[in-house]
């Protein structure tokens, strides 16, 4: 899935009616613009990144084929992770039709990557291997978060929504959006001093590449000197 930039929302007159006639202009539009809010919410939900990819695909689906139902009362944004995230609980209630959303806040999760986007090209292999590994930690530890607690971190933390509207598409209130919010923090917090803990005598790297520059740069200086 390729990573889209946050741009405004596409609402223009003829979108229901483009929508219906499935122009693929219009249809591609609205599905780069919120691919990656969706995919992230559905693999926060799924916890598998093959079957959170089917859910989009699936949410997208019955969007665009019921889109009479789009009023217009709500951004179509928010609309769309509505029907996703019915999608995404509702494969997790047919996967496990004993469990709520409650005992799920005290199961235990398994860690597994959550594949976010980098954030940009990092040019010093030394700092894109530090990098990719604190994101990969960042990753696992959201990843095992009770999933209330995780939908919350991914909406208002990931995709940076605000309390209400992550209240507003969760069907919360603000105070336990807050709440989860606050609590999942502290899980985060324990869980990544454990696992930062034992390495932080590996901060500041300097062998490889800077430590080759260096060297570089003195014998030169030298050569220079005579």
């Amino acid at each position: 899935m390729e990573p889209e930039a946050k741009s405004t929302e596409v609402f223009a007159p003829d979108l229901i009616d483009s929508v219906q006639r499935k122009d693929e202009d219009a249809l591609r539009a609205i599905i780069r613009q919120n691919n990656r809010r969706l995919f992230r919410l559905a693999r926060s939900i799924i916890k598998d990144d093959v079957e959170a990819e089917d859910v989009v695909q699936e949410s997208y689906l019955r969007a665009f084929t019921h889109f009479e139902g789009f009023r217009g009362d709500a951004r179509l944004s928010t609309w769309l992770t509505r029907i996703l995230i019915n999608e995404a609980y509702g494969r997790l209630r047919r996967k496990r039709p004993m469990a709520g959303l409650e005992e799920a806040e005290t199961a235990p999760a398994s860690a597994q990557i959550i594949p976010f986007p980098h954030a940009c090209p990092q040019a010093d292999p030394e700092r894109a291997m530090a990098y990719d590994e604190i994101r990969a930690m960042l990753e696992r530890a959201i990843d095992a978060l009770p999933d209330p607690f995780r939908v919350v971190v991914v909406a208002r933390l990931v995709e940076e929504m605000s309390v209400e509207d992550t209240a507003e598409l969760l069907g919360l209130r603000p105070e336990t959006v807050k709440t989860r919010l606050h609590r999942a923090r502290k899980r985060l917090r324990d869980d990544l001093e454990r696992q930062l803990g034992p390495r932080l005598t590996d901060v500041f790297p300097f062998a490889g590449t800077r430590c080759e520059r260096i060297a570089e740069a003195v014998l030169a200086k030298l050569r220079a000197a005579g």
